[in-house]
């Protein structure tokens, strides 16, 4: 039977606003690889060569960063979800397009700290219709919620008010066994009351028509890029797992664990946890505190930074000034005196405080 993966990337983002009126979140690089390429080389690296794209906000943006996937080893075809209507319809959209046999779904928002091998295997060697990936979290309300009886999924419920007591969530992978079961479920569907298709739906026919639906609990971290601290706090989970590499020029100071692309030249000081994308330039009055990713192409004199983002062609000039907990969009220009600050700024954003 073919296998497919389906990456859904066709939401609009609006709690990373300003940022994502112009870059889609599963387009934002971290550490110098966007998070959808990543997404990509995870089903690649688990035999999956054949993978659907979702796309419908900034579709094109996609489409030019990807082509048809020869360039990462994979074949990418796209899907159009032209009105937002939830997750179920767009696997749906996908399935309409081609995408058949066993599917391997991915949020594009989406990561998993221990990567998706595991649970890509056990669901390969089950006989399970249907597998989902479950884990616990502070706010189960945002989530798709699982209630689990005698180790047995009974029921999901979407985003509830009030969530049962221990319950887990759903995280953003779901794969199913055959597209035309997928698709017979779909038929049976109707709109939730905020007017969209939900997964929750889709997978409790399963359950409801007797059919054999499977979970796993991840072991490590697992992040859904929601909104601007989402994005942080998976920067600073992956900056945990970094090994040091230096490939660029070091003219001034680095302590602990940083990467330095090559073409990049630091003059400050950079502690790490930290990367410095190519090309970048970090000026001599310039200390890069822990937990920092400046992208490619950025250059910042000045000042000091800690626990930010800095996405590519960005123009720091800090003084004296502090960016703390910081998202700074691609050729933003910056230009501080003194103070701290935190900052979210969207793509080709100016700031300039004197104060």
């Amino acid at each position: 039977m073919n296998i497919n993966g389906i990456i859904l990337v066709a939401g609009e983002g609006t709690r990373l606003r300003p940022l994502t009126y112009t870059l889609p979140k599963p387009l934002i690089p971290i550490m110098g690889k966007p998070l959808v390429v990543r997404i990509i080389e995870g089903l690649m690296s688990n035999g999956i060569n054949n993978i659907y794209v979702v796309v419908g906000h900034l579709g094109f943006l996609f489409r030019q960063l990807l082509g048809d996937g020869s360039s990462l080893g994979v074949s990418i075809r796209y899907s159009e979800q032209r009105e937002r209507l939830g997750i179920a319809h767009a696997i749906h959209r996908a399935i309409e397009d081609g995408a058949d046999g066993e599917l391997i779904v991915h949020l594009g928002d989406n990561y998993f700290g221990e990567g998706l091998g595991r649970f890509i295997r056990e669901f390969r060697e089950s006989d399970y219709d249907v597998y989902v990936v479950l884990t616990r979290h502070k706010d189960p309300t945002r989530f798709g919620n699982a209630i689990i009886q005698d180790g047995r999924i009974v029921r999901l419920i979407e985003k509830p008010r009030e969530p049962p007591p221990n319950s887990l969530v759903m995280t953003g992978i779901y794969m199913f066994r055959d597209s035309r079961d997928v698709k017979k479920a779909f038929s049976t569907l109707k709109p939730s009351a905020r007017g969209e298709y939900e997964i929750t739906d889709l997978i409790q026919w399963f359950i409801d028509n007797g059919r054999k639906v499977g979970y796993s609990v991840t072991n490590s971290w697992w992040k859904d890029m929601g909104t601007p601290q989402d994005i942080l706090d998976l920067l600073y989970l992956m900056l945990d797992e970094v090994k040091p590499s230096i490939e660029g020029e070091v003219r001034g100071e680095v302590n602990g664990r940083v990467v330095i692309e090559r073409g990049a030249v630091v003059e400050g000081k950079v502690h790490g946890p930290a990367y410095i994308g190519r090309g970048s330039v970090i000026g001599k009055d310039t200390v890069i505190e822990h937990y920092v990713d400046v992208e490619s192409g950025v250059v910042i004199n000045g000042g000091s930074l800690s626990r930010s983002l800095v996405l590519s062609e960005a123009s720091l000039d800090l003084g004296r000034a502090r960016l703390v907990d910081s998202i700074i969009g691609p050729k933003s220009r910056v230009r501080l005196s003194s103070g701290n600050y935190s900052l979210i700024l969207g793509e080709g954003n100016s700031i300039v405080s004197t104060a």
